[in-house]
């Protein structure tokens, strides 16, 4: 009986994961053609409102449907403190593919930094145009069009890693947060994201399944105000990040503990 459960429970999981992918690139693609139509109908300043918004809502959509499977939780109300706040930057560590989506899931009017190939994709590519997003090639277009941004009371997402992570618990941080943050004179706030599973983080195959169920929780770290010199706001950035991290380690380790005392005592 027990291997009929965990058999069909194995399935189940595996349902989840296959049908997760597929329903965010259905999302997408339906979206793709409206705002493919309305980009050159629309103003900027309405497009880029409608196209953030309606983004922020099919991701909301998407994770409630990912967390109604039982297999996926996700405690990302932390970051609607941050829904009516002026133009910042927010900068969170990088471990997944889904980290995008947590966040803009929560505010309806972030700018993201994408890659340029994403710009071009054919899932996200009209979406991301519509609602403004910023290419990261070249650098110095990006960082004026990210300053730009900010005109609009706008928040701008940007992963100060610029990739997911692929040396634990950070890789070396990218000047471009720095710098956008001293030319634009905007604060920067850190977002700590933490899961328990290395599901989508770099290499991770698209629809290789991982041990189920997976919890993500979206904490907000300090506040750095707007740098004035930049690479000594970088250092202190990646300082933050790196002490961070490891409480989080340790606290992981401290927290296991008491879960394989309880398991030894009852085996």
């Amino acid at each position: 009986m027990r291997s009929l459960i965990r058999l069909a429970l194995a399935c189940y999981d595996y349902l989840v994961i296959y049908l997760g992918v597929i329903w965010l690139g259905v999302l997408c693609l339906l979206w793709a053609p409206i705002a493919l139509v309305l980009y050159p109908l629309l103003s900027e300043r309405r497009g880029r409102a409608l196209g953030r918004r309606f983004t922020m809502q099919a991701f909301r959509f998407y994770l409630a449907s990912l967390s109604l499977s039982r297999r996926f939780s996700f405690d990302l109300s932390a970051l609607d403190a941050l829904r009516n706040e002026p133009a910042l930057i927010i900068a969170p560590n990088h471990p997944s593919l889904i980290d995008a989506v947590m966040v803009i899931s929560r505010l309806p009017n972030v700018a993201c930094v994408l890659k340029n190939e994403l710009m071009n994709n054919v899932f996200l590519g009209a979406g991301a145009r519509l609602a403004r997003y910023i290419r990261n090639i070249p650098v110095r277009r990006m960082v004026r069009q990210a300053v730009d941004d900010f005109d609009s009371g706008s928040h701008l997402l940007l992963f100060p890693e610029g990739t997911r992570t692929t040396q634990p618990p950070l890789n070396p941080f990218k000047g471009s947060i720095g710098l956008i943050a001293h030319r634009a004179g905007v604060p920067v706030q850190t977002v700590l994201i933490e899961t328990d599973s290395p599901y989508l983080g770099k290499g991770w195959p698209l629809f290789r399944k991982p041990p189920l169920p997976i919890h993500y929780r979206v904490r907000l770290g300090r506040r750095f105000d707007a740098p004035s010199q930049v690479q000594n706001f970088m250092a202190d950035l990646q300082d933050y990040f790196a002490q961070e991290m490891q409480q989080e380690v340790t606290q992981g380790h401290h927290d296991a503990e008491p879960a394989r005392v309880a398991k030894s005592l009852h085996t």
